[in-house]
């Protein structure tokens, strides 16, 4: 009789239960909650409070979003999460501080086409000028790279880019940049887990390339 009593007692208090659990899920931060769409239609320059629109059947035979393939996840490489540029080629250090950038958000998206991979890197960041002056632009040197972890770490794509950002004196400008071109092989099933997409400055990304030889 008592169990019985208790078990009435728990099925009354039921709703009760689920309204403080819609009430905690209702608190939880935006950014935490987040789908990977709207992070996406963020960093890609869209609004994150527009209602997501129903995606068409794809064609046969194109490329198309795997959901059933992990997209790694992406961070900052260690090391390469500020870039900064002193004046008169000294260190970017107290009143010779030109600029800074760092980086505070990124996005991912993994489209399988046959056995290849291609990934959308979004990173978004902020440049601040500094005591010594920044110039009217600024470029930003990025690298992209896709790794296999583990005790010997693999390289396995990896690619340079730069993006412009146009500054005004004592200015804190916001940047954002795209990486829409890294293929890499699909990795597979036994080691799919272990990949990793780092991002991070990358000084030799504003080095010119290198003169093809001529043949002789």
């Amino acid at each position: 009789m008592n169990e019985l009593r208790s078990l009435r007692k728990a099925l009354r208090r039921g709703p009760v239960i689920a309204l403080a659990l819609s009430v905690s899920l209702a608190a939880v931060s935006p950014v935490t909650a987040q789908s990977l769409t709207d992070r996406f239609k963020s960093l890609f320059g869209g609004k994150s409070d527009e209602p997501a629109q129903p995606k068409p059947a794809p064609a046969p035979g194109a490329p198309q979003a795997d959901d059933e393939y992990d997209c790694p996840q992406v961070t900052v490489r260690a090391g390469a999460s500020t870039y900064g540029v002193g004046a008169n080629g000294k260190p970017a250090v107290g009143n010779d501080v030109r600029f800074q950038a760092s980086i505070s958000k990124m996005a991912r998206e993994c489209i399988r086409n046959g056995g290849e991979i291609t990934a959308h890197i979004g990173i978004q960041g902020r440049v601040i000028a500094g005591p010594a002056g920044a110039p009217a632009t600024v470029e930003v040197p990025l690298r992209v790279a896709v790794v296999q972890g583990g005790v010997g770490e693999k390289v396995i794509a990896s690619k340079a880019y730069r993006t412009t950002v146009q500054m005004t004196e004592g200015a804190s400008v916001p940047f954002t940049f795209v990486a829409e071109d890294l293929s890499y092989p699909l990795p597979s099933p036994a080691v799919a887990d272990s990949y990793i997409f780092y991002v991070g400055f990358d000084p030799q990304a504003l080095s010119p390339e290198p003169k093809a030889r001529k043949r002789k």
